[in-house]
Formats: C-alpha cells, structure tokens, sequence
C-alpha cells in the first residue's frame, strides 16, 4: 500500500449483494464497510457485508435494505416458529400506500459505491426514519418522496446501531404527508404489507405477508462472521420481503404503520420488522438530543487513519486518506500511534475508544512513531466522517 491511500470518487457505483456466511441465504443489498473515524476502505470497492443468523431453531435471515438485487416469490424454510408456506408475490405499491414513504438513496464516498433502501416521513418538515444500515458509511444521502417525486438533500440527524434505527433531516423540506402509525401492538396471524424499495428498481412494492411470531431475536454479522450484532424484539412475517425495502412500512390491514421492514430470507418468504413503537421511541431519542453509547447524535468525528493492533508499541497505521487530519498531520502508512488525546494506544481499538466522545470539529493530539523510530506529536482538527 502506498503512503497515502486516495479515498475514491463515487462516480463509478457498483451494486452488489450481500453474501450471507450461513447456508445459502443472500443479504438484502449493497453492503458498506463502517467508519468510525479510524478505519475505513482506503481504495476499491468495500465488500464488508452483514448477514443476519437466526435462533438456533429458526433459519438463517440477513439485512434487508441498501439497494443490490432481490428475488422472486420462494417457499419459506422450515422452523420452528413458521413452518413451510409459500407466500404471495410481491405488487406495485398503491397510491395510498405511498403516502409518507420515502425512498433514500446514498453514496458512499469512501467506498466507491452507493446504497439504496427506504424510509418513512415522521414530520411535515422532514423528519425521516430509517434503518441504520440503510445510511451506514454514507457521505451523501439524497431522499425521493414517493408521492410526490421531489427529492431532497439529506443529513443524519443521529443513529442507534445497535437497534438498527436512523432518523434523518431533508434539507428545506416542509408540508409534508407523513406515515400514520398505529397504537395498538400485531398479533400472530394479522394480514400485514411490506411496502419499499424492493431491487433498488424503478417502482415501490407491496408484500402482502402475515404475522407468524412476535418478540423474535436474530443476530447480525459481517460475511466473514465477525463483527456480531443482536437485533431483538422483532416481529416476524411470512412476506415476499427484498432487497432495498429495510427501512419501509410495514401496514396493518387498516394501513397503518406497525413496524418498519429490517430484514428477510434470500427465499423472499420470510423477513422481519422492528416493531413501529420500538423504533419511533429510539427516533425520539435520537431528536431529543441523547447521545450515550448506544445513540449517536450526527456524524462522526473523523481522524481518517485506517489502523491494526499487532504493531509494538501502539496501533499500526494501514493507510491514511488523502487529505483527511491524519494525511494532513504526517502519518504515514507503517507509522506506529502510541496515544490520541493523551490516552495511550497499544491496540487500533484503542484509537476508536479515544476518539468516540469527540465531535467533528474538535482538536485532539496525535502521537505517532515513525519509520525510523522517532517519536512525533501534532494537534489535528478532526473532520466530518461518514453515517455510522
């Protein structure tokens, strides 16, 4: 690897599926690889994926969302809380089921390529919901209000990861329609409808599905199986659910919202949502201002240094992106990082603890040992990274 590593331009996107680890399950679109203001993909096309596995006695299921290819009509795996049925295929979504959904569409700047999903109007202003992995490594998010066509720049008001939930401001948005949501909780058996983006294609689908369990578990890794994420509390339903529809409606027979579309089957006959009250409490806590270790108010603050443990010493620097503070502090690819902020770093997950409580903006002192073993120190002013 060269010294500096160019971060590539997004003018070339290339869509791709999501490869589950588990049998042979796909995910439900364009994976990107996360920044946390330390790592990130420092050339080509990032092939980061999270494939979602299942309870033990139910099959394995993957993310749904971010744009890439989906399926047709499939028969569901057997498991312990569905059995086997086949479901319906997917139709174009109505007119009514249109109102207050968005689609969202990203480019990822740092990875060479763009994403696709879906998401739901909460404000007549322009709050919008989403899943986290829909926005996830986006440098810029351009959202299409399905109703009436007019797209709107967009900005990350904050992110939950952990609970897959992003709430999202377009710029110079107002009047409106929004999603109405239902206060009452589904039960097994309910008629429900995915509404999305299903494909990342022209058009909004509509899967018509039913409720077959409630308060379900799964677990979420990268392709490679590491990196695992537990998502809980989830309802879930036999529905032909694709890729591009996470972050989607999910209506009840009286067309209300009851849940927000997060993952499916490669088979397309079994998906699963957050339950909309779920999600609409953690999008009030993303607006209300909380930031803790789990809610992330805006962006990251972004050193732009891709960092390893294994180096003696400290944290061993891959690669840096041109440009970026780290670039513009003199760290170099093969440089050795011994402490940011006056913490001292013996391991990269070291660099990612110091710098998760500082904003874009701050300024944060960098000390590093260079190729011929000498020790230097520079304040750099972190930049904006990234949707985590």
């Amino acid at each position: 690897m060269s010294e500096t590593a160019e971060a590539p331009a997004p003018s070339n996107p290339t869509r791709r599926k999501r490869t589950a680890a588990i049998g042979s399950l796909v995910a439900l679109g364009l994976a990107a690889s996360a920044v946390f203001g330390v790592q990130t993909a420092l050339g080509g096309t990032a092939t980061a994926a999270r494939a979602i596995a299942a309870p033990a006695s139910d099959p394995a299921v993957v993310f749904g969302g971010r744009g890439g290819y989906g399926w047709g009509p499939g028969t569901l795996p057997g498991s312990g809380s569905t059995g086997s049925s086949t479901v319906a295929a997917a139709t174009e979504a109505t007119a009514d089921q249109l109102v207050g959904v968005v689609d969202v569409t990203t480019v990822l700047g740092y990875e060479n390529g763009e994403a696709a999903g879906t998401g739901m109007v909460l404000t007549s202003d322009g709050e919008v919901l989403t899943n986290n992995h829909v926005v996830e490594g986006a440098t810029s998010i351009t959202v299409t209000v399905l109703s009436t066509g007019v797209s709107y720049e967009a900005t990350v008001v904050g992110t939950d990861p952990t609970d897959d939930v992003a709430v999202l401001q377009l710029s110079d948005a107002s009047g409106l329609d929004t999603v109405q949501a239902d206060d009452d909780a589904v039960a097994v058996g309910d008629a429900v409808t995915a509404v999305g983006n299903a494909g990342g294609a022209a058009g909004t689908s509509a899967a018509a599905g039913t409720v077959t369990a409630l308060d379900q578990s799964i677990t979420a890794t990268d392709e490679s199986g590491q990196d695992a994420e537990q998502l809980t509390g989830l309802i879930e339903i036999a529905a032909d659910v694709e890729a591009g529809d996470s972050g989607g409606p999910l209506y009840d027979a009286e067309g209300e919202v009851v849940g927000m579309d997060t993952a499916a089957s490669s088979t397309g006959g079994q998906a699963y949502a957050i339950p909309i009250a779920t999600a609409l409490s953690i999008a009030e806590q993303i607006t209300s201002g909380v930031d803790d270790e789990t809610v992330h108010q805006g962006y990251p603050a972004f050193l732009g240094v891709s960092v390893q443990s294994g180096a003696t010493g400290g944290a061993a620097v891959a690669g840096v992106v041109a440009g970026g503070p780290a670039d513009q502090a003199g760290l170099t690819a093969g440089d050795v990082v011994t402490a940011v902020g006056g913490s001292t770093v013996t391991a990269a997950e070291d660099v990612s603890a110091a710098l998760a409580g500082l904003d874009p903006g701050d300024e944060v002192t960098v000390t590093w040992t260079d190729a011929t073993g000498r020790s230097q120190t520079a304040t750099v002013t972190l930049a904006t990274g990234p949707a985590d």
